[in-house]
């Protein structure tokens, strides 16, 4: 294995807690130059606190921003393949090549089987990538949080998009995920997604327990992006240092 144990402990060393990542998806905002360009801002945000802030541009743009930003990146999918005949598939070893320090895995744009997410994971893990797997119910939470990734996002997916923060619209559905979630596997970093578009939006996120969030079209179709991204940061950080405020 060209990565193993040791790239995958690099890996999640570099991840900062609470986290706050941020999906590109294929907006075009978020493509090509554009991509880069967000993904500066994102990075002055990040820089001016020190906070835990990672995007996940498209495939086509991973080595772009990797090799541009000091931010952690992430790939948006990986496919449960090895390297060899596979037209068309995204494997582990090419997005950690291209820069990617981790992946989303069965986000519900591209949702793919329980037995597939256990095949990707292991893909995952042997090329040195951090995991987050994303999960639309408290069930599917649980199922993912058995299988090891080393986090869980609930994502209910009626909310994405919308800008009806879950952490505020379903608060109850959060904390429970995030009881079953370390009651299933207690290594299991919890966050939540969907309709996260404000400081406070992340603020409430974390005072469900969760540890993060993952959003997308909140930062990526902000007027401000790298004001929005500053905004989340800071929510996360006086949470972090005991604020309520």
């Amino acid at each position: 294995m060209p990565y193993g144990w040791a790239g995958w402990w690099d890996a999640v060393a570099k991840i900062e807690f609470p986290l706050i990542l941020i999906n590109f998806k294929t907006y075009p905002e978020a493509t090509g130059r554009r991509a880069l360009a967000l993904s500066r801002a994102i990075e002055r945000a990040w820089k001016e606190v020190g906070s835990g802030l990672a995007v996940a541009p498209q495939f086509a743009d991973l080595r772009l921003i990797a090799e541009a930003v000091e931010l952690p990146v992430f790939a948006q999918h990986i496919d449960p393949h090895p390297p060899g005949a596979h037209t068309g598939h995204v494997t582990a070893e090419s997005v950690k090549e291209a820069g990617a320090i981790g992946t989303i895995i069965n986000h519900s744009e591209r949702r793919i089987g329980l037995s597939e997410i256990h095949l990707a994971l292991s893909r995952a893990r042997s090329a040195g990538l951090t995991t987050l797997v994303c999960a639309d119910t408290i069930p599917v939470g649980a199922a993912a949080a058995a299988l090891g990734p080393d986090m869980v996002a609930l994502e209910p997916p009626e909310l994405i998009g919308t800008g009806i923060p879950v952490s505020k619209a379903k608060p109850e559905i959060v904390r429970r995920a995030v009881e079953r979630i370390r009651a299933t596997n207690p290594k299991v970093v919890p966050i939540c997604g969907a309709g996260i578009s404000k400081g406070e939006d992340v603020k409430a996120a974390l005072e469900l327990g969760t540890e993060g969030v993952i959003l997308s079209s909140g930062i990526v179709k902000a007027n401000d992006p790298q004001g929005v991204a500053l905004e989340m940061a800071l929510a996360a950080i006086n949470h972090r240092q005991g604020g309520r405020g």
